[in-house]
């Protein structure tokens, strides 16, 4: 009984982590959109990965995990394609398309990472945690979509197709740092990932000569960014990944398209239609479902 009572609070956290973690990278577009109008790209991606690897380097200190010397290539991928390359092609994407468009296809990481987990990681599930993640991911598709297939969404631009892209490459990344977790604290890892990738985009800047402007106005928002929708969202993430793996965590992440449509009422005073409300009331089921089923299967376990 104890056993089940541990494991089922771990199962809460990790569901819980997911959940918040969704509702922090869903304000990323919104945030980083009135930035990208006078900063370069390159130059945001470098700051708001340096603030997130400086964020986190106090509790990294205070871990005395080893780190084994295998695992050196993967947190090298990892920061080169997560938090370098993918951060680079989002940002640029975002400029060069609209808010609304890039979260949307933002959840395109969903996808990736649950393709790239169930392919190549041979992560698996229940045939009724198939049917938990279909009926979230058919929510999203209502959500993003509105059942509106004339919309600018499904017109690709180069701005949508950069952001799809930096999508697959986080899906892939995603599941790295699964790996990586297992053997390190989840605060080091996103320390070393950041740092690295920050300091690889800020070395980008000067070799290339991109101009370093930022207004006094911008800074907070900036570390707004960093902190809340990259560096504690991640944080999330990955000891969602940890509990509860990856197809759940990243179905889970695809919450994003709620919360923004949630910001949109409450800040914006949108209107919510019923695609939107038939859409959160499959995926919030789902979400259920996944839930209920792995508890049930892990009190039968123990």
């Amino acid at each position: 009984m104890i056993k089940y009572k541990l494991s089922n609070s771990n199962l809460i956290i990790g569901y819980l982590s997911a959940i918040v973690a969704a509702l922090l990278f869903g304000s990323v577009s919104t945030l980083a959109k009135p930035i990208l109008l006078e900063i370069d790209p390159i130059v945001l991606s470098s700051i708001i990965y340096l603030i997130a690897g400086a964020f986190f380097t106090p509790g990294a200190l205070r871990t005395r995990s080893k780190i084994a010397t295998k695992y050196y290539a993967l947190i090298l991928t990892s920061a080169v394609a997560g938090a370098a390359i993918a951060p680079i092609i989002f940002f640029i994407g975002l400029s060069q398309s609209t808010a609304a468009d890039t979260s949307l296809l933002a959840n395109g990481e969903t996808v990736f990472s649950i393709l790239f987990a169930l392919l190549m990681f041979r992560e698996k599930l229940r045939p009724l945690g198939y049917i938990s993640v279909t009926m979230i991911l058919i929510g999203v598709f209502l959500v993003t979509t509105n059942l509106d297939f004339d919309s600018s969404l499904f017109r690709m631009n180069i701005g949508n197709v950069l952001v799809i892209i930096s999508t697959m490459i986080w899906g892939f990344d995603n599941n790295i740092c699964k790996i990586i977790a297992r053997q390190i604290d989840v605060s080091k890892l996103i320390q070393l990932k950041a740092l690295i990738g920050g300091f690889i985009l800020m070395g980008t800047v000067f070799i290339l000569g991109i101009p370093f402007k930022i207004q006094n106005e911008q800074l907070l928002p900036i570390v707004i960014l960093a902190v809340f929708g990259f560096a504690i969202s991640l944080y999330l993430y990955l000891h969602s990944i940890k509990r509860i793996g990856v197809v759940k965590a990243s179905s889970l992440l695809s919450l994003s398209a709620v919360f923004g449509l949630v910001f949109a009422i409450l800040f914006l005073k949108e209107s919510i239609g019923i695609s939107q409300i038939v859409a959160i009331t499959i995926m919030i089921f789902g979400i259920h479902l996944m839930y209920s089923y792995e508890k049930k299967g892990e009190l039968i376990l123990k």
